[in-house]
């Protein structure tokens, strides 16, 4: 029997009044504003009156190395809060926002699958209750005021050659990677050259999310740095006086969304940076209001350990004062095959050597996560071809680590099919862990770089480029080598070559160039070819969707 696609089971699923849902987290009407029947935000009047009960459980989920098999990292987060309701917990789920991009690209939807989906999964997927744009406003907003300042006289003296601010939108362009503005004559502005980036690698994203409230915000945004003067000055939105026009065009876009999963679990939906290029986590304010609202707040971190979950614990943790209780991580049989160097089409077959070649994969994600002194519950999300020796395989090799290894069918079953991992990731938050971080901010950049490139991704050295050595003085000359590091690297491989599997050794790392996050708080060392504009594949996924006279959406995933 044929079984339903992903959009087929949300829309067959009775989803309560966003009111009823909001209940169930002690939320009363009033504290919700609401955007239709089944969305709604919360108010930040709320705040004020949770935020001085105790934090719940803080559940991080992250993954393998991602492969095109599949490994189902968000789906087991929303499978994993059901399954806690399952067995009595007061559970709520946070998770980011999908990008117009990917939905209409590669990758599709990003609402969970199967039934441990949330819904509305088609509003979630597209617009939803348009954060997405207000970001895209207030960024294209400081962009056209930085070129309206160069067309009016220059009064801060701009380098337009040295101007850092591109233009952004959320949609995969790869026309639109590099552009030239200004043309038609004097009243059309100054000629230039200028580029897109996508939506979601927009400082003001990262700003979004690593925000406590308006007024951090704005003191955030104001610290964008856009270009450089003549005589090598930073020039800020500050300087624009952009930032308290941002900040308006973000007022509702910094509250959180709340939703429902298929099992009608509340769920945070809120912000959503690139983790190959930002940070990758939901918003500070939806994870606080999840902690304050909820015994066990299960979210999840972008790509896999060595991207996310590093980033989730040395920045998001670090800026927001959060200690997590416990770690999930996602792996498959099949993904793990693929590390170990199979073909896509060979991934239904029993093949012990290639599954051994591709543990260590798995092993070094969990080593990552013990580093920073925090327990792993290892879970596999499960298909039809697997068999019990290839899970005893990897039980076997998770457990001379000390961590358990738990099946997971919450794609089929929902909360039902994740009621072992459940109860395995309550045993843990249960225990005191040592969490820290992985480097002092006060070390040197070089240093930062040098931790995570070792430690986490386990190179050799890092290698940089001249340009990167002079973006690091730079940096240094402005008084910024306390900022945090945020990696850009691919997410195809814990190595900065996309090309290498499984556990790569004897490799370095090189940082072409380190872009600066002021408002952020953080800087971004480039390694490998990172694109901050996608493009589509030969058939994207947007030729497959539509929609019928009575607006029911179909190919959405």
């Amino acid at each position: 029997m044929a079984h339903l696609s992903d959009i087929e089971i949300a829309q067959q699923t009775k989803m309560e009044p966003i009111v009823k849902v909001a209940e169930r987290l002690g939320l009363q009407e009033d504290d919700i504003e609401l955007y239709g029947k089944y969305k709604a935000k919360i108010s930040f009047d709320a705040w004020d009156k949770i935020k001085d009960r105790e934090d719940g459980n803080l559940i991080l989920v992250t993954a393998i190395t991602p492969t095109p098999a599949g490994e189902g990292k968000t789906t087991t987060s929303v499978g994993l809060a059901q399954a806690l309701a399952k067995i009595g917990k007061k559970s709520c789920v946070a998770l980011r926002e999908p990008s117009l991009g990917p939905v209409f690209g590669i990758k599709g939807g990003a609402a969970g699958g199967g039934y441990s989906q949330v819904v509305p999964m088609e509003d979630i997927n597209v617009h939803f209750t348009g954060d997405f744009h207000a970001v895209t406003s207030a960024h294209n907003l400081l962009a056209a005021l930085l070129d309206n300042s160069v067309q009016q006289g220059n009064p801060l003296n701009i380098d337009t050659r040295r101007i850092v601010l591109k233009r952004v939108m959320d949609m995969n362009d790869r026309s639109l990677r590099k552009v030239v503005i200004g043309l038609g004559g004097k009243a059309d502005g100054v000629p230039r050259e200028d580029g897109f980036d996508i939506t979601v690698a927009s400082e003001v994203m990262a700003i979004l999310c690593l925000s406590s409230g308006i007024e951090d915000l704005k003191e955030r945004l104001a610290k964008i740095i856009v270009a450089y003067t003549y005589d090598n000055k930073p020039v800020t939105a500050g300087d624009l006086e952009a930032h308290g026009a941002m900040a308006m065009l973000l007022k509702d876009a910094v509250k959180p969304n709340l939703v429902q999963t298929i099992e009608h679990v509340p769920a945070l939906i809120h912000g959503g940076p690139f983790a190959n290029i930002a940070h990758g986590c939901n918003s500070i304010t939806a994870t606080k209001f999840g902690l304050k609202l909820a015994d066990y707040f299960v979210t999840e971190a972008g790509f896999a350990a060595d991207l996310g979950a590093e980033k989730f614990l040395d920045i998001k943790c670090r800026i927001a004062g959060l200690k997590p209780n416990a770690v999930v991580i996602v792996a498959s049989i099949r993904a793990l095959k693929m590390h170990g160097g199979a073909a896509k089409e060979d991934l239904g077959k029993i093949n012990m050597e290639v599954l051994q070649a591709g543990i260590p994969n798995l092993e070094k994600h969990v080593e990552n996560i013990i580093s920073f002194g925090l327990p792993a519950v290892v879970a596999i999300n499960v298909f039809p071809t697997d068999t019990p020796e290839e899970l005893e395989l990897i039980t076997a090799k998770c457990a001379k680590l000390g961590v358990p290894v738990l099946k997971s069918n919450v794609w089929e079953k929902g909360g039902e099919g994740g009621i072992e991992l459940a109860e395995a990731v309550v045993e843990a938050c249960s225990k005191e862990n040592s969490f820290h971080y992985l480097y002092d901010a006060r070390m040197t950049p070089k240093e930062k770089i040098n931790t995570i490139a070792t430690r986490i991704y386990g190179a050799e050295a890092v290698d940089y480029t001249e340009k990167a050595i002079k973006d690091l003085q730079q940096i240094h000359d402005m008084g910024k080598d306390e900022l945090l590091v945020c990696m850009a690297k691919t997410q195809a491989s814990l190595s900065d070559d996309p090309s290498k599997k499984g556990r790569p050794s004897n490799f370095n790392v090189t940082v072409r160039e380190v872009r600066l996050s002021a408002g952020a708080g953080f800087i971004i060392p480039i390694t490998g070819s990172i694109m901050t504009m996608p493009g589509l594949p030969k058939r994207p996924s947007a030729c497959s969707i539509d929609v019928d006279a009575k607006g029911r959406v179909s190919g959405l995933f």
